[in-house]
């Protein structure tokens, strides 16, 4: 008996740990535990950046590229305006003349052209693949109108009134043709499949424009369809005051506009020309596409809001076809309107475009959309970060209780050498639970457990 009391003293003397050994077991943080809890978040923002960068544009490019139409004309004169305005944020704009909408359309849908943006007119993209073009909006009205001689006083009022007459409807590869014929089709009347057989039938003349206007004035031929320039306000003005020839009244418009979702119904007031000779003497209605601003669906948000912007700068003044800030507009009809030009309409430009330098405001622009899904996974890891570091603390605590609470189990019956053994697996729990890294802060749990194996090694020498 004296024999096992020593034995259980020498076991108990090497159980004493120093206060030495007891202050090294505490540290101010377990950084190998807050390395494990924060991994996950580290991993987390990391994909989130990932993917922001993936999924965000680049920086907008320093060039755009723009089709207009021949030089001089109405849209590569508006160009020139858009070239200056986009030249103080640091966008150079480069103009490529073309032969009207027909062509920058083409060049438009060529994956291999440059351009980027055109001017195109409604009512000319059917038969053509615009998939992957967007609108920025309407920019202008392009009003069809009908110039006619008149025989024996004769008034016309609808386009089928033109059969048999020498019609011009435009320069081939023109927009204003491709509409002309259109309009001409619905109202019952087609080109000549013969046109060495035209007597009696509607002659459909392929010339436009300027030359289209003194075919008129000169009789030469009976009617001429003028649109874009060749319909700007001076050019009717112009034809209105030529003795002899009227303006169509299309008395159908709103019958077009229905059938044709791009046409719109306009109506020029009395006099709005010539208000001293009463020019026109009476309201006159038209129907008009309008012009709009397309591009592909690549282009970058912050070019599309500049174009826009200079779009209301060069295209928002009133006319006699238009009222103050009516255009640029996001009117849907051939080609959707682009995500990025809808949500310019609603709210304009954002707040950092708004204050700051073009290219500052796209960096900053860029590097919030970095920093974002960063701080959303912040704001949830302050709360869970500190839990899992916690969980991870006490889930070693609670291993040892584990084993504490099954030697516990055993004190009630036993054997003497049951309570040898159980003894030294106490000894052995206490060994391990002196040799753990403890955070300060979890110094209470630490000596609560210290306590509860004291508690136990009180219960089993009692009943020796």
């Amino acid at each position: 008996m004296d024999g096992r009391i020593a034995a259980m003293n020498k076991i108990s003397s090497l159980r004493k740990p120093s206060v030495r050994a007891m202050k090294a077991r505490f540290v101010a943080i377990s950084w190998r535990d807050l390395i494990v809890s924060v991994g996950p978040m580290i991993l987390l923002a990391g994909v989130a950046v990932w993917l922001a960068i993936w999924l965000i544009r680049p920086a907008p490019p320093k060039t755009l590229t723009i089709a207009t139409g021949p030089e001089h004309s109405t849209f590569w004169n508006a160009a020139e305006k858009y070239r200056t305005i986009l030249a103080r944020d640091g966008v150079t704009l480069k103009l490529v003349p073309s032969e009207g909408s027909v062509d920058n359309l083409r060049k438009l849908t060529d994956p291999n052209d440059p351009v980027d943006v055109a001017f195109v007119q409604g009512g000319i993209a059917e038969g053509v693949d615009i998939d992957g073009l967007v609108s920025l909006g309407s920019v202008a009205y392009a009003p069809v109108s009908v110039f006619y001689r008149p025989h024996n006083e004769e008034v016309i009022s609808r386009l089928s009134e033109l059969t048999g007459k020498r019609v011009a409807i435009g320069a081939q590869g023109s927009g204003a043709r491709l509409l002309a014929l259109t309009l001409l089709k619905a109202s019952g009347i087609t080109p000549a499949k013969d046109k060495r057989e035209v007597k009696g039938a509607t002659q459909l003349l392929d010339i436009g424009g300027d030359e289209a206007a003194r075919a008129l004035t000169n009789g030469t031929i009976d009617a001429a369809f003028l649109m874009g320039d060749s319909a700007a306000p001076a050019t009717m003005g112009k034809l209105l005051r030529t003795p002899g020839v009227r303006l169509l009244d299309f008395t159908q418009a709103p019958a077009y506009a229905r059938r044709f979702a791009y046409l719109n119904e306009l109506t020029l007031p009395a006099g709005v020309f010539d208000l001293g000779r009463n020019l026109p003497d009476h309201p006159i209605r038209l129907i008009a596409p309008t012009a709009e601003l397309i591009a592909r669906d690549d282009l970058h948000p912050a070019l599309s809001d500049l174009l826009i912007e200079a779009a209301r700068e060069v295209h928002g003044k009133a006319n006699i076809l238009q009222r103050a800030g009516e255009f640029p507009a996001p009117l849907a009809h051939e080609y959707p309107i682009s995500d990025d030009a809808v949500r310019y309409y609603k709210s304009g430009k954002s707040f950092f475009y708004r204050t700051l330098p073009f290219w500052m405001a796209s960096l900053v622009d860029r590097t919030l959309v970095i920093l974002l899904p960063i701080i959303l996974l912040l704001i949830p890891a302050g709360k869970l970060v500190p839990m899992l570091y916690s969980w991870r603390i006490r889930s070693r605590l609670y291993r040892w209780y584990g084993a504490l609470i099954a030697l516990e189990r055993g004190v009630i019956t036993h054997t003497e050498e049951e309570q040898a053994q159980m003894l030294l697996q106490l000894d052995e729990i206490e060994a391990g639970v002196n040799r753990m890294k403890m955070p300060l802060a979890f110094a209470d749990q630490f000596y609560v457990l210290r306590e509860h194996i004291g508690f136990v090694r009180s219960k089993l020498e009692s009943d020796s």
